[in-house]
Protein backbone atom coordinates (compact mmCIF):
# COMPACT_ATOMS: atom_id res chain seq x y z
CA UNK A 1 0.00 0.00 0.00
CA UNK A 2 0.96 3.50 -0.43
CA UNK A 3 0.59 4.85 2.47
CA UNK A 4 1.55 8.64 1.43
CA UNK A 5 -1.62 8.69 -0.43
CA UNK A 6 -3.77 5.95 1.17
CA UNK A 7 -3.77 4.13 -2.35
CA UNK A 8 -3.27 0.43 -3.52
CA UNK A 9 -1.68 -0.21 -6.89
CA UNK A 10 -3.70 -2.91 -8.75
CA UNK A 11 -3.84 -4.94 -11.70
CA UNK A 12 -6.95 -6.07 -13.80
CA UNK A 13 -7.31 -7.30 -17.55
CA UNK A 14 -10.54 -6.20 -18.72
CA UNK A 15 -12.39 -6.50 -21.96
CA UNK A 16 -12.55 -3.52 -24.31
CA UNK A 17 -15.75 -2.99 -23.69
CA UNK A 18 -15.23 -1.84 -20.16
CA UNK A 19 -12.16 0.09 -21.23
CA UNK A 20 -14.22 2.24 -23.73
CA UNK A 21 -17.16 2.74 -21.10
CA UNK A 22 -14.26 3.90 -18.97
CA UNK A 23 -12.91 6.46 -21.32
CA UNK A 24 -16.71 7.54 -22.41
CA UNK A 25 -18.04 7.57 -19.13
CA UNK A 26 -15.37 7.73 -16.64
CA UNK A 27 -16.77 4.53 -14.97
CA UNK A 28 -17.79 1.22 -15.49
CA UNK A 29 -19.65 -1.27 -13.65
CA UNK A 30 -20.29 -4.98 -13.74
CA UNK A 31 -23.56 -6.57 -14.39
CA UNK A 32 -24.67 -10.16 -13.69
CA UNK A 33 -25.88 -10.21 -17.48
CA UNK A 34 -22.31 -9.98 -18.17
CA UNK A 35 -21.23 -13.05 -15.88
CA UNK A 36 -23.92 -15.07 -17.12
CA UNK A 37 -23.16 -14.52 -20.79
CA UNK A 38 -19.20 -15.16 -19.83
CA UNK A 39 -19.56 -18.42 -18.35
CA UNK A 40 -22.31 -19.53 -20.09
CA UNK A 41 -23.19 -23.19 -19.07
CA UNK A 42 -21.08 -22.68 -15.85
CA UNK A 43 -22.89 -19.82 -14.93
CA UNK A 44 -24.94 -21.63 -12.02
CA UNK A 45 -21.58 -22.02 -9.92
CA UNK A 46 -20.10 -18.25 -10.36
CA UNK A 47 -23.72 -17.01 -9.61
CA UNK A 48 -23.91 -18.87 -6.51
CA UNK A 49 -20.49 -17.61 -5.27
CA UNK A 50 -21.08 -14.11 -6.84
CA UNK A 51 -24.38 -13.36 -4.97
CA UNK A 52 -22.98 -14.81 -2.07
CA UNK A 53 -19.85 -12.17 -2.18
CA UNK A 54 -22.17 -9.14 -3.00
CA UNK A 55 -23.96 -10.06 0.13
CA UNK A 56 -20.83 -10.02 2.05
CA UNK A 57 -18.41 -7.62 0.97
CA UNK A 58 -20.62 -4.96 0.91
CA UNK A 59 -20.25 -5.24 4.59
CA UNK A 60 -16.91 -4.04 4.32
CA UNK A 61 -17.13 -2.06 1.34
CA UNK A 62 -20.19 0.38 0.26
CA UNK A 63 -21.42 -1.02 -3.16
CA UNK A 64 -22.65 2.15 -5.16
CA UNK A 65 -25.65 2.33 -7.44
CA UNK A 66 -25.15 0.81 -10.26
CA UNK A 67 -23.10 -1.46 -9.59
CA UNK A 68 -24.34 -5.53 -8.99
CA UNK A 69 -20.85 -7.60 -9.59
CA UNK A 70 -17.73 -6.75 -8.53
CA UNK A 71 -14.54 -6.63 -10.96
CA UNK A 72 -11.47 -8.38 -10.11
CA UNK A 73 -8.34 -6.98 -9.33
CA UNK A 74 -4.81 -8.44 -8.41
CA UNK A 75 -1.70 -6.91 -5.78
CA UNK A 76 0.35 -8.47 -8.26
CA UNK A 77 0.93 -8.40 -11.94
CA UNK A 78 1.84 -11.96 -12.74
CA UNK A 79 -1.90 -12.99 -11.13
CA UNK A 80 -3.78 -11.20 -13.74
CA UNK A 81 -4.86 -13.57 -16.97
CA UNK A 82 -4.73 -11.47 -19.88
CA UNK A 83 -6.39 -12.49 -23.05
CA UNK A 84 -6.34 -10.79 -26.80
CA UNK A 85 -9.63 -9.30 -26.39
CA UNK A 86 -8.39 -7.43 -23.24
CA UNK A 87 -6.33 -4.84 -22.17
CA UNK A 88 -4.46 -4.71 -18.90
CA UNK A 89 -5.22 -1.80 -16.86
CA UNK A 90 -2.70 -1.08 -13.95
CA UNK A 91 -4.81 1.75 -11.02
CA UNK A 92 -3.88 3.72 -8.38
CA UNK A 93 -7.41 3.33 -6.08
CA UNK A 94 -8.17 4.26 -2.77
CA UNK A 95 -7.83 2.09 -0.14
CA UNK A 96 -11.08 2.15 0.99
CA UNK A 97 -12.74 1.34 -2.10
CA UNK A 98 -11.00 -2.03 -2.11
CA UNK A 99 -12.25 -5.47 -0.79
CA UNK A 100 -9.39 -7.52 0.25
CA UNK A 101 -8.88 -11.29 0.05
CA UNK A 102 -6.32 -14.37 -0.52
CA UNK A 103 -7.00 -15.17 -3.73
CA UNK A 104 -6.61 -19.38 -2.67
CA UNK A 105 -9.79 -18.38 -0.54
CA UNK A 106 -11.91 -17.03 -3.17
CA UNK A 107 -10.63 -19.78 -5.43
CA UNK A 108 -11.97 -22.20 -2.85
CA UNK A 109 -15.29 -20.31 -2.96
CA UNK A 110 -15.45 -20.27 -6.75
CA UNK A 111 -15.23 -24.51 -6.15
CA UNK A 112 -18.16 -23.98 -3.86
CA UNK A 113 -16.02 -25.71 -0.70
CA UNK A 114 -15.89 -25.54 2.20
CA UNK A 115 -13.62 -22.73 4.17
CA UNK A 116 -11.52 -24.20 7.37
CA UNK A 117 -9.64 -22.21 10.01
CA UNK A 118 -6.87 -24.64 9.41
CA UNK A 119 -5.96 -27.07 6.80
CA UNK A 120 -6.99 -29.93 9.23
CA UNK A 121 -10.36 -28.25 9.84
CA UNK A 122 -10.50 -28.72 6.02
CA UNK A 123 -9.27 -32.25 6.14
CA UNK A 124 -12.04 -33.56 8.56
CA UNK A 125 -14.98 -31.74 7.31
CA UNK A 126 -14.06 -33.64 3.93
CA UNK A 127 -13.61 -36.33 5.70
CA UNK A 128 -16.86 -36.20 7.60
CA UNK A 129 -18.51 -35.77 3.88
CA UNK A 130 -17.27 -38.95 2.68
CA UNK A 131 -18.42 -40.51 5.92
CA UNK A 132 -21.55 -39.30 4.74
CA UNK A 133 -21.28 -40.35 1.09
CA UNK A 134 -20.98 -37.13 0.05
CA UNK A 135 -18.61 -37.34 -3.63
CA UNK A 136 -19.08 -33.65 -4.65
CA UNK A 137 -18.64 -31.15 -2.16
CA UNK A 138 -20.24 -28.61 -4.67
CA UNK A 139 -23.59 -30.48 -4.65
CA UNK A 140 -23.66 -29.46 -1.04
CA UNK A 141 -24.28 -25.66 -2.33
CA UNK A 142 -26.03 -26.50 -5.84
CA UNK A 143 -28.56 -28.96 -4.86
CA UNK A 144 -31.80 -28.73 -1.78
CA UNK A 145 -30.32 -32.12 -0.18
CA UNK A 146 -27.67 -30.49 2.76
CA UNK A 147 -29.69 -27.74 3.77
CA UNK A 148 -27.47 -27.80 7.45
CA UNK A 149 -24.34 -28.55 5.35
CA UNK A 150 -25.14 -25.59 2.48
CA UNK A 151 -25.42 -23.10 5.82
CA UNK A 152 -21.77 -24.44 7.15
CA UNK A 153 -20.34 -24.26 4.25
CA UNK A 154 -21.65 -20.80 2.98
CA UNK A 155 -20.32 -19.44 6.80
CA UNK A 156 -17.34 -20.67 6.18
CA UNK A 157 -16.99 -18.53 3.61
CA UNK A 158 -16.88 -15.58 5.78
CA UNK A 159 -12.99 -16.00 6.09
CA UNK A 160 -12.10 -14.87 2.80
CA UNK A 161 -12.31 -11.30 4.38
CA UNK A 162 -10.47 -12.49 7.60
CA UNK A 163 -7.16 -10.74 6.01
CA UNK A 164 -9.00 -7.49 4.91
CA UNK A 165 -8.32 -5.16 7.27
CA UNK A 166 -4.49 -6.82 7.65
CA UNK A 167 -3.93 -6.65 4.14
CA UNK A 168 -5.29 -3.13 3.84
CA UNK A 169 -2.84 -2.12 6.52
CA UNK A 170 -0.32 -3.38 4.33
CA UNK A 171 0.33 -6.60 6.47
CA UNK A 172 0.20 -9.64 3.97
CA UNK A 173 1.27 -12.25 6.33
CA UNK A 174 -0.17 -15.69 6.03
CA UNK A 175 -1.75 -14.32 2.31
CA UNK A 176 -0.95 -16.77 -0.09
CA UNK A 177 -1.53 -13.87 -3.13
CA UNK A 178 -4.10 -10.71 -2.82
CA UNK A 179 -6.98 -10.30 -4.32
CA UNK A 180 -9.36 -7.30 -4.54
CA UNK A 181 -12.91 -6.85 -5.23
CA UNK A 182 -13.97 -3.47 -7.00
CA UNK A 183 -17.29 -2.59 -6.84
CA UNK A 184 -16.58 -0.20 -9.80
CA UNK A 185 -13.84 0.87 -12.21
CA UNK A 186 -13.06 4.86 -12.81
CA UNK A 187 -11.11 6.23 -15.52
CA UNK A 188 -9.37 8.88 -12.73
CA UNK A 189 -7.21 5.82 -10.93
CA UNK A 190 -5.57 4.35 -14.12
CA UNK A 191 -1.95 4.97 -14.49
Amino acid sequence: MDNTDNTVMLYSSQSHVVVNTLESDGVCFSKKKYVVKKYEESAPIFIAAYDWFVMEAKKYVSKPEGAEYPYWAFKDLYNVEQSEDSKLLEMNVPVDEVIFFDMYDWNKILRLQYIGETEEDEAQFRQMLAHRGIRKESDIILTNFYPDLKRQVQNSWKRLFNHHENIKQGNTKGIGSVQAGLWQLKKEWIV
